[in-house]
């Protein structure tokens, strides 16, 4: 079973999220926030980061710049509301991270993690 961690501080969406990764047969471990998130990062591997962008405390960005320090094979998604200006050409997100724009399809969503894990 593919384990994934979760960061996104809006409570519905991380619901919403939860639910349409578990009943696709992942292990999903949940964080509102990057700061948990990176912090569960570093006491056990995840196979990807499912991460928001704009959050309190740790963004996404940085969370997945981290992420990808303590485990460079780490497969990177962003959801975000503002996907045209999250990863510019100067950003310090990793380059081979994936973009979904919110709202996401729930089709959408559970196909690109799965191509992402597959590659």
């Amino acid at each position: 079973m593919h384990k994934i961690l979760l960061a996104e501080d809006d409570n519905d969406m991380r619901r919403f999220l939860v639910k349409a990764l578990e009943n696709a047969g992942f292990q999903v471990s949940p964080h509102d926030n990057g700061l948990s998130a990176y912090q569960r990062l570093r006491e056990e591997p995840f196979e990807m980061l499912l991460t928001d962008i704009v959050m309190p405390e740790m963004d996404g960005i940085e969370l997945a710049r981290r992420a990808s320090e303590l485990d460079p094979d780490i497969k990177i998604m962003f959801i975000t509301g503002f996907a045209a200006v999250a990863l510019n050409s100067d950003s310090e997100a990793p380059k081979n991270a994936k973009v979904l724009s919110k709202p996401v399809h729930l089709r959408e969503l559970v196909s690109e993690v799965n191509k992402m894990l597959a590659a």
